[in-house]
C-alpha cells in the first residue's frame, strides 16, 4: 500500500477502496495481568468489511494535500489504483498491502482479506495493583426493595452474632439443671440423714 494511504489508514482508523470494500483499524480494550501486577495497553489489527467502498470528501481533500495535486486528480488517481487493484484480485493475484494483510478471491470468488499481525501501537505496558475496598458501598436489589451494601452487612452481621450467643448458651440450661440435681440431693440427704443406706430403697423384701 502506498506510504500516503498507509498513513492516512492509521490516522483515520479507516479507508475504502472502490469497488472492493474497506479496511479498517480494530480497537482490543486494555486488559489486565493482576499476577505480574501490570495493566496490558490495548491492541489493534485491521479488519475488513466488503459491504462499504465509497471514500468521503474528507479522503480525497487529504490525499491531493499529500500528494500536492488537485482534487480531481487526487480522485484519478486514488481510482485507476483502486481498479488495478480489483483486476489483479479478480485475475486470482491475490494483492499484499505491505503492513496490512492480504486482498485475495476464495473458492467461491468472493473478496476476502487475511489481516497481518497486530498493529504497534507503541504503548508500554502500566504498573497497576488491584485494590480491594472492603468498606465501599453500592446499592443491592433484596425482593423489590433496594438495600445499601452497608446496611445489609450489618444486618447479616447482627443475624451471626444472634445465632452466635444461641448456640453458645447451652451451658447455662446445663447449669441451671445441674443446680436443681444438687437441690434435690441435699434436701434427700437432710432429710433421711447423711448414713450411706439413706441414699438407697429401704423396704425390705422377703424371699418365698
Amino acid at each position: 500500500m502506498n506510504g500516503v494511504l498507509y498513513s492516512y489508514l492509521l490516522q483515520h482508523k479507516s479507508i475504502s477502496i472502490p469497488g472492493l470494500g474497506t479496511i479498517f483499524v480494530e480497537r482490543s480494550p486494555a486488559r489486565a495481568d493482576f499476577p505480574n501486577k501490570r495493566l496490558l495497553p490495548p491492541r489493534f489489527h485491521f479488519g475488513f468489511d466488503k459491504y462499504f467502498d465509497a471514500p468521503d470528501k474528507e479522503f480525497f481533500g487529504y490525499l491531493s494535500n499529500q500528494k500536492a495535486m488537485a482534487d480531481y486528480e487526487a480522485m484519478r488517481w486514488y481510482n485507476e489504483w483502486a481498479f488495478d487493484l480489483r483486476n489483479q484480485i479478480k485475475s486470482n493475484h491475490p494483492v499484499t498491502l505491505p503492513g496490512v494483510g492480504v486482498l485475495k478471491k476464495d473458492l467461491s470468488g468472493e473478496i476476502i482479506f487475511e489481516p497481518h499481525s497486530v498493529v504497534n501501537s507503541w504503548l508500554d505496558p502500566a504498573p497497576a495493583t488491584k485494590v480491594i475496598h472492603t468498606d465501599a458501598r453500592h446499592t443491592l436489589l433484596v425482593g423489590d426493595r433496594e438495600i445499601n451494601s452497608g446496611d445489609m452487612s450489618e444486618y447479616l452481621g447482627s443475624s451471626s452474632d444472634v445465632k452466635y450467643v444461641e448456640k453458645e448458651s447451652w451451658w447455662v440450661y446445663a447449669m441451671i439443671l445441674a443446680a436443681i440435681a444438687l437441690i434435690v440431693l441435699f434436701f434427700h440427704l437432710y432429710k433421711n440423714g447423711l448414713e450411706l443406706n439413706s441414699t438407697g430403697n429401704r423396704q425390705r423384701i422377703e424371699a418365698r
